[in-house]
């Protein structure tokens, strides 16, 4: 449980600090409230959502090598920011640097708050 929290709160911090680094996305209001839901959200787009569209595209997602996952990844993004109303992104473009970012920084904030290893 408790490392759920934490990977949870990770993600929270990598979204404020895309947030701060990238033009094309805006967090208004409460920054740590709103990038809380941001995650949530994109925590339950991924649960609900994620399993369906990787089946549906699984032929190019083969024919890719498995690079299409991060236009998947754009698109829970964006239906993200469409459901959020203080979590702003401008484009599909800037959806796949944030998902791209928020994927490097979480695998790096991880790797300080869980050296050896989640069960460690």
């Amino acid at each position: 449980m408790m490392y759920s929290i934490i990977k949870f709160l990770i993600t929270v911090v990598s979204i404020m600090i895309i947030g701060g680094l990238l033009p094309g996305v805006r967090i208004k209001g409460s920054s740590f409230l709103t990038a809380s839901l941001a995650a949530l959200v994109i925590a339950l787009l991924n649960y609900l959502i994620y399993p369906f569209m990787v089946i549906v595209t699984l032929p190019v997602t083969v024919l890719t090598f498995g690079f299409f996952l991060l236009t998947l990844n754009a698109l829970i993004i964006q239906l993200a920011s469409w459901i959020i109303p203080n979590f702003e992104v401008d484009s599909f473009g800037w959806s796949v640097l944030f998902a791209l970012l928020l994927s490097i920084i979480t695998f790096v904030l991880e790797i300080f708050v869980f050296p050896i290893g989640p069960l460690a």
